[in-house]
């Protein structure tokens, strides 16, 4: 992966008290913040469904695939979309354990139709501009995404890297026409990498996670916008013992160290 020089919010650690997942001391899904009561380990088994944001399509890859190994007999499939269109499938009564957004907004569309009871955030990101490494549009700062003959993806408005982008144009007082709006964040990369555009905005985890697909331009703090990412138990889940170990397992220090990794940051 090359980069224009780029500061990166300092990651940090959750301290969860937690030891693996035969112990759920988190209050990821509890309307009042109280810690649920520790689970056995022999408890934690079956299947369970993970609505996630697009965004952390690598990591929560990673964590489901820690958390099976962690605990024989459990399975994790992941759904993996825009928070909002996620969080529209979730209030529309689609199966789901867990819910984790890219945006508190959008968590909260599903906590005040009841589909949950409460959320914790886990993690959060800021926006990064990623070009084609040939840079055909010789986008070198924030800038250039105005110059006539630019080409540039972006997210749809109700997405939250969609807002985000609105939130930092808006902030840079700049006035960007994208030539496409597209329904996730994956889908502004991959427009990035086949070479489609001259230029995207999305998060620094996926100019992360493009490796030496992309280049990436840095947008200057302080007109730079951050979203979080809370993570909630779902109160249909049909099976919420599983559901709420593997929540707390994205707040543990294993899911923490997953996440630092991949460039985001501590709340």
């Amino acid at each position: 992966m090359h980069r224009f020089p780029l500061v990166v919010a300092a990651s940090g650690l959750i301290a969860v008290a937690m030891t693996g997942c035969s112990s759920t001391n988190s209050s990821a899904g509890s309307p009042s913040g109280s810690q649920p009561a520790a689970l056995s380990s022999a408890a934690v088994t079956g299947p369970i469904t993970v609505f996630a944001a697009a965004s952390l399509t690598e990591t929560f890859t990673e964590i489901a695939h820690q958390f099976e190994a962690a605990n024989p007999g459990t399975t994790v499939t992941l759904s993996f979309a825009g928070s909002s269109a996620l969080a529209t499938q979730i209030t529309s009564g689609a199966p789901a354990d867990v819910f984790a957004a890219a945006s508190a907004q959008t968590m909260q569309t599903v906590v005040d139709t009841g589909a949950a009871t409460g959320s914790t955030t886990f993690a959060t990101n800021v926006m990064e501009i990623a070009v084609p490494p040939a840079n055909p549009g010789t986008v070198m700062q924030l800038s250039d995404l105005a110059k006539p003959g630019v080409k540039v993806a972006v997210c749809q408005d109700q997405v939250p890297c969609g807002a985000a982008t609105g939130q930092v144009f808006a902030n840079a007082q700049l006035a960007v026409r994208p030539v496409t709006l597209e329904p996730d964040v994956r889908s502004v990369l991959s427009k990035v990498t086949l070479g489609e555009v001259d230029a995207g905005v999305v998060y620094v985890t996926d100019v992360h996670s493009a490796g030496d697909k992309v280049t990436g331009v840095q947008i200057p703090a302080d007109v730079n916008a951050a979203t979080t990412y809370p993570i909630t138990t779902l109160t249909d889940s049909g099976n919420a013992t599983t559901a709420v170990a593997f929540a707390n397992y994205v707040l543990s220090l294993q899911g923490q160290s997953l996440l630092s990794a991949a460039g985001f940051a501590s709340p």
